[in-house]
């Protein structure tokens, strides 16, 4: 390939990726090049994903912000519908716009958050954004070309990347939309590759001036931070907009001490979002920084710790959690008391729950522990109270992985007693809902469906906006037949969350059980396009494809399967049947030979893959098939049709004409 060629493929590509030096030369370069490749009517956005610019949103806060008014205008019923996405990604609509379906997670106060949620739960707020621009832009400006010079996209968190990824696989084609992404130079393939394919994308260099930022003045810098944090005040919602530049500022006017209190105000605030990668980026290295510039504030020290825990923990990165537990640990005999009852409950949690062999026993030890504490602890009655039930709720977790299920039951239910004794019905709301749904899950453990939903209607009665919890009863509905019940709950789940692929999926599972093949299609399809790699989606749209009649997107999908998962025998099975009612009877007998192999006890395969010989002409091979079909005692209802098949191959041999001797 040419120079000229590789160039007008880069040109042409939707996505490209330019690696050049950083600076106002590259700013410069990029907000020219798009203006070359913009066509009259195209729209041009111009962001930069530098995460100390703009933090964990950066660039996607930029245009979102920019189209926001007009979607107002158009489509308020989509500001609504996506609320809780928007407060996210621009938190100053937290004063005009009101989060419909808030969750006891989303309201409870910070001594009361005692879940967290999911890493990938943030990932939901991503998709429930390009749900939002797809449903504005396509009857808005359908044919409006949309061109997004995204600056630093190397310098972005991991959820600004998961953004432009999710679009252009998703969107890019439908909403006409190109991205070119600017990369430090030797950063192209490694982005190439992260974007994973979701559109043809091409590589670039650029050759230019290095020139450098403009470096404020120290006085100057601090000059403006101090006005800046005097306009913020304790105001939460202007110290998350203003965090990138308050750290920026502090540290250009020389002050890391207080470099170090935005950062701590970033790793905790963003840890509680389920953020947890991004709450990581601003806690790394802030022990060393609370040790040099507060020595003897031992309270923030253990915050840091805990807090860094917790967003290690939300991450899995079980490694790191350990070695900063068992660090801390060391230091018990000089531990304040009541850090002692944070710090044993979370290293407890990394043994017992996330270290993989899991160490319950040692998890059970540190709760013990834990427990002494919080019993010589000086805090209020009603405090210790909590502090109990919440620790033995963790030894009840232990009772569910020993098998020990009644005991996790009896300690989650005394707890709840207990709580339900001794405080006030407005406190601890969350944990007494998680209580609840701690008993219902381990009843789902032990097959005790009825008993089950008792306890998940409970939770959702105190917290009726938890998407998963009807997701979950509606899963127990689907194994009980309950097709109706669980349908609405399904429904249900999707109306109170940003989508989710799970929920989608088990969507189409249900209306396929109604016969509903259509409706069946479209949730599959929606999983799908939320997650294209799922076998049971591509393998649930498949057969409602087949029930509708429609061979070739059912061979398509069963095709993509079993490329994810080459091992699932009716997949093959499936797709030979498509095969044989298309008239391609060799590929029929292939997909037959690949399922047999992997399922050696089904009945109908043999049949089928006998039919399917006989029809070749080989009919000791279907007599064979049709033997092993008969030992493997097929119901009464099948045995006649076998032998009946079984005759007529036998006659077939007989009748075959055979060569005679000299």
């Amino acid at each position: 390939m040419t120079t000229s060629t590789r160039l007008a493929e880069t040109m042409t590509a939707p996505i490209q990726i330019v690696e050049a030096a950083a600076g106002p030369a590259r700013r410069l370069w990029l907000h020219k090049h798009l203006r070359n490749l913009a066509e009259p009517t195209t729209r041009i956005f111009a962001i930069s994903s530098d995460f100390d610019l703009g933090g964990p949103w950066a660039g996607i806060n930029t245009l979102v912000s920019e189209v926001l008014p007009e979607i107002e205008t158009q489509r308020p019923d989509l500001l609504a519908k996506h609320s809780f996405e928007l407060v996210h990604v621009v938190p100053r609509l937290r004063r005009t716009l009101t989060v419909g379906n808030p969750t006891l997670t989303d309201m409870a106060a910070d001594d009361e958050k005692v879940r967290n949620y999911a890493a990938d739960r943030a990932f939901r707020i991503v998709h429930g954004l390009i749900g939002m621009l797809d449903s504005w832009k396509k009857p808005a400006s359908p044919d409006v070309p949309w061109i997004i010079g995204c600056d630093a996209y190397d310098l972005g968190g991991p959820l600004v990347k998961y953004f432009f990824k999710e679009l252009m696989r998703r969107r890019g084609n439908q909403l006409h939309i190109r991205l070119v992404a600017t990369v430090a130079p030797g950063r192209g393939s490694e982005t190439l590759a992260a974007l994973g394919g979701a559109m043809h994308a091409a590589v670039k260099s650029v050759d230019l001036s290095d020139e450098p930022e403009r470096t404020m003045d120290p006085a100057e810098a601090l000059q403006q931070a101090i006005e800046l944090a005097q306009r913020v005040g304790d105001d939460r919602i202007e110290m998350q907009v203003h965090l990138p530049e308050s750290i920026k500022l502090w540290g250009l006017a020389g002050r890391p001490d207080k470099v170090m209190r935005c950062r701590y105000f970033g790793l905790a605030f963003y840890s509680k979002l389920g953020l947890y990668a991004d709450s990581l980026r601003y806690g790394e290295g802030l022990l060393d920084l609370v040790k040099q510039h507060e020595p003897d504030n031992a309270s923030l020290r253990w915050w840091v710790i805990i807090k860094l825990l917790n967003a290690y923990s939300g991450m899995s990165s079980v490694d790191s959690a350990l070695a900063l537990a068992e660090a801390a640990l060391k230091e018990t005999e000089h531990l304040p008391l009541a850090w002692g009852i944070h710090l044993y409950y979370m290293a407890a949690m990394l043994f017992a729950r996330f270290k993989q062999p899991r160490d319950l026993t040692q998890g059970e030890q540190l709760l013990n522990r834990g427990l002494e504490v919080i019993q010589q602890s000086d805090i209020a009655e009603d405090e210790r109270h909590f502090r109990a039930v919440f620790n033995r709720n963790g030894v009840a977790m232990i009772r569910s992985f020993q098998g020990r299920f009644q005991e996790a039951i009896e300690l989650c239910r005394t707890g709840l007693t207990e709580l339900n004794t001794y405080l006030s019905v407005d406190k601890h709301r969350l944990h007494r809902s998680i209580l609840l749904y701690n008993i219902a899950q381990v009843y789902v453990a032990t097959n005790s469906y009825t008993e089950a939903i008792h306890y998940f209607s409970s939770a959702m009665e105190m917290d009726p906006n938890y998407s998963e919890y009807y997701n979950e009863r509606g899963n127990i509905f689907l194994r009980l037949g309950n097709l109706r019940e669980a349908l609405a709950d399904y429904l249900k789940a999707i109306e109170l969350s940003p989508p989710y692929f799970e929920v989608f999926t088990n969507l189409g599972q249900c209306y396929r059980r109604m016969g509903m093949m259509e409706e069946a299609s479209n949730a599959y399809s929606m999983a799908l396009d939320l997650e294209p790699s799922q076998p049971l989606a591509l393998l649930g749209r498949a057969k409602a494809q087949e029930e509708l009649g429609r061979r070739n997107a059912a061979i398509a999908d069963y095709t993509s399967a079993l490329a994810l998962d080459p091992n699932q025998w009716d997949a093959y099975a499936s797709r030979g049947v498509m095969y044989y009612e298309n008239g391609e009877v060799q590929k029929a007998l292939a997909d037959l030979n690949s399922a047999i192999d992997l399922n050696k006890n089904m009945v109908d395969l043999y049949r089928n893959r006998a039919f399917v010989l006989a029809e070749l002409g080989r009919h000791g091979a279907a007599i064979c098939d049709l033997r092993a079909a008969l030992l493997l005692n097929p119901s009464e209802d099948d045995r006649p049709a076998l032998e009946a098949m079984l005759q007529t191959s036998e006659a077939a041999i007989a009748e075959q004409p055979t060569l005679k001797g000299a």
